[in-house]
């Protein structure tokens, strides 16, 4: 969990967007196109990143060598400093970052709903075919579950280095 700036906490009447981000190079490209989405809204923005859950690590011979709150830990810790890279997207804007476990799809939800969420905004790889039948798509889950509208994001591919 991530402490929150309560000088940076949105108003009851604030519009509230809830971007949920993985840490894939293309997240960069969606914070920006959803900053300027609430810049024109005035919209405050919840910036999420969904971690797996955590379990111990274990060695070839089955002893632990990371326990699973170390695990989870690092998780939050690595999602944390991720989210803050993308805050620089939002100046002057309220914005919050949180880091949460489990289910991308259902904690995506939880969230929007916790936040009062007014639009959900998630990126997608946008793949199609075989590659969307076979692992699925977190993003159109979301769009077919979600209460409020959701605006999925595709921005190009990022630059080959």
């Amino acid at each position: 969990m991530v402490a929150i700036d309560e000088s940076r906490r949105p108003t009851s009447a604030t519009k509230r967007i809830l971007l949920a981000v993985d840490r894939s190079p293309r997240a960069e490209a969606v914070a920006a196109i959803t900053a300027d989405t609430a810049r024109g809204a005035h919209a405050a923005v919840r910036l999420l990143h969904v971690a797996p859950e955590a379990s111990a690590v274990h060695d070839a011979q089955g002893r632990v060598v990371v326990y699973a709150d170390q695990e989870t830990e690092s998780f939050s810790s690595r999602g944390v400093d991720f989210l803050r890279t993308l805050e620089v997207y939002f100046s002057g804007m309220p914005v919050e970052s949180v880091v949460r476990f489990g289910d991308p799809v259902a904690r995506i939800l939880d969230e929007a709903e916790a936040f009062r969420a007014d639009l959900i905004v998630v990126g997608t790889a946008g793949r199609s075919g075989i590659g969307r039948v076979l692992l699925g798509s977190v993003a159109e889950r979301v769009f077919g579950r979600a209460t409020v509208p959701v605006i999925l994001v595709r921005p190009p591919a990022p630059a080959a280095t």
